[in-house]
């Protein structure tokens, strides 16, 4: 029976390695459920941690930290110190996509200990990459930048090319944020070359919309809407609900600078209705605020003055502190201060942009 089981497991395994989420998760759901009926521990853990990551990745996160925390109590039973940590990572990853990153963080700190205790390279750069991320949802642009470069440069001496590449989205990603554009652009072209020699699906996809967002960040529309299209086709494949709906927000940006409200309106409510589905609070602050950039233009100011406090609520509640500073931003255009309030917020979490008021390219 154990046979079966890990038949199956290999067949999961292949199918995720090439994107392929709901297939994979399906036979991964099959091995499980032999694996509890024949009581055989190791099935049961393998297959959990797996799906966990899947619902992860296709932004299911209640499922992924249900799952997950099964996996963690499976894995202490067993005396299984790499899983657990894995499963302490797989957890932070869960809940900072859910905008808690501050238990993200908690959580991912805590396998780290264990990573380096076992002297475990790939699992320390992997942690470190993910507080990053964290770093930058909580608007620490800084840190989050020295968190990347460590990752990287952890996951270079152990010769994981995989992981150096991911490590230059997180910094290409983090470097639009501060305002370095052209920086971005490159880190993301470097990226999305390794992840197409690897043929890493996921990572072609992510590369693509972030090179696609460096382009737009820079005026140039016409390779930006290319990048998105080449993403999104990809991240439907996949079924990747979150990044797919990032990369619709994106496409509303494009169309909201050219003044292409009808377009803009189209993608913004198709993203949001997902980062509602999927609970991202990110997601739908970010919706809010293009979909009130567009009310205003569009002369309907107390609409968007709405929208704009909503979503600077919604930051204050979860103390994202980039997003907090777009909201006031938005506000103090469509009131009468705005010469009164310059980039100080953005200055103090260490981002450079310029804000000139409404159509703002929000990076």
């Amino acid at each position: 029976m154990e046979d079966k089981i890990y038949r199956l497991i290999k067949e999961a395994e292949a199918l995720r390695e090439k994107s392929k989420y709901r297939d994979s998760l399906e036979i991964f759901k099959k091995a499980l459920s032999i694996s509890k009926r024949h009581g055989i521990l190791d099935g049961i853990l393998d297959s959990t941690i797996a799906m966990a990551d899947i619902y992860r990745m296709t932004g299911n996160f209640d499922k992924a930290v249900k799952n997950y925390e099964d996996a963690l109590e499976a894995s202490e039973a067993l005396g299984n110190k790499f899983t657990a940590a894995d499963c302490m990572a797989g957890m932070g990853l869960s809940l900072r996509a859910m905008g808690m990153w501050r238990d993200a963080i908690r959580f991912i700190s805590a396998a780290r200990k264990i990573y380096e205790k076992e002297n475990d390279k790939k699992g320390t750069a992997f942690s470190l990459w993910a507080e990053a991320g964290a770093l930058r949802v909580a608007g620490n642009i800084t840190r989050a930048i020295k968190k990347f470069n460590e990752s990287k440069n952890i996951f270079s001496s152990a010769k994981d090319t995989s992981g150096v590449a991911y490590s230059l989205c997180g910094l290409g990603g983090t470097h639009r944020i501060a305002g370095k554009f052209k920086e971005s652009l490159q880190y993301y072209q470097q990226a999305n070359e390794t992840f197409k020699n690897l043929k890493d699906k996921f990572g072609i996809a992510y590369s693509h919309c972030g090179i696609g967002n460096a382009c737009r960040m820079l005026d140039n529309y016409k390779d930006a809407l290319k990048h998105f299209e080449r993403a999104t086709i990809l991240y439907e494949e996949i079924g990747d609900v979150v990044s797919y709906s990032y990369t619709l927000w994106s496409l509303a940006n494009v169309h909201k600078m050219k003044m292409d409200f009808a377009n803009a309106k189209f993608y913004i409510t198709k993203a949001l209705r997902n980062f509602e589905k999927t609970k991202d609070p990110r997601g739908i602050i970010y919706c809010n605020l293009t979909l009130g950039e567009v009310m205003f233009m569009e002369g309907r100011k107390g609409l968007a003055e709405k929208k704009f406090l909503s979503a600077l609520q919604s930051a204050d509640r979860h103390d994202f502190k980039l997003e907090r500073c777009h909201a006031q931003m938005l506000l103090t255009a469509v009131g009468s201060r705005q010469s009164a309030v310059k980039t100080a917020c953005y200055k103090r979490i260490g981002v450079n942009l310029n804000f000139t008021g409404i159509p703002f390219n929000m990076p």
